[in-house]
C-alpha cells in the first residue's frame, strides 16, 4: 500500500490543502485584537460615531466643511430638533481636534 503512487498523490494533496488553508488563515484571518462594530446594532449608527450636535443645519454644514477641509469624511444626521455630525470610528479623535479649533 505504501508503494502505491495513488497513496502519495492523495497524501501530498491533503498536505498541500492543509498548508494552503493555514497560509490563507494566517494572511486573511481576523485577529482577536480587531474591534469591528456591529452595523445592525440599534443603539449605534453602524460604523459612524457622533462628534458634535448642533441646533441648526447651517451650523452643521459649517462644521462638516471644516472636517472635509481637514480630509475627514463626515455626514450630517438629524435627530429631533438637533443635527448630528458623524464620522467613522477611526477619525473621531482627529475630528474632535479639528472641531475644537
Amino acid at each position: 500500500m505504501v508503494d502505491d503512487p495513488r497513496f502519495f498523490g492523495l497524501f501530498g494533496g491533503l498536505v498541500l490543502m492543509g498548508l494552503l488553508t493555514l497560509g490563507l488563515r494566517w494572511t486573511f484571518g481576523t485577529g482577536k485584537n480587531q474591534r469591528i462594530p456591529d452595523p445592525n446594532d440599534p443603539e449605534r449608527d453602524g460604523l459612524l460615531a457622533e462628534v458634535a450636535r448642533v441646533p441648526t443645519e447651517a451650523a452643521a454644514q459649517v462644521l462638516r466643511s471644516r472636517l472635509i477641509a481637514a480630509g475627514i469624511r463626515a455626514t450630517i444626521g438629524r435627530e429631533g430638533r438637533t443635527y448630528r455630525l458623524m464620522v467613522f470610528e477611526d477619525d473621531v479623535g482627529q475630528a474632535k481636534l479639528v472641531l475644537r479649533d
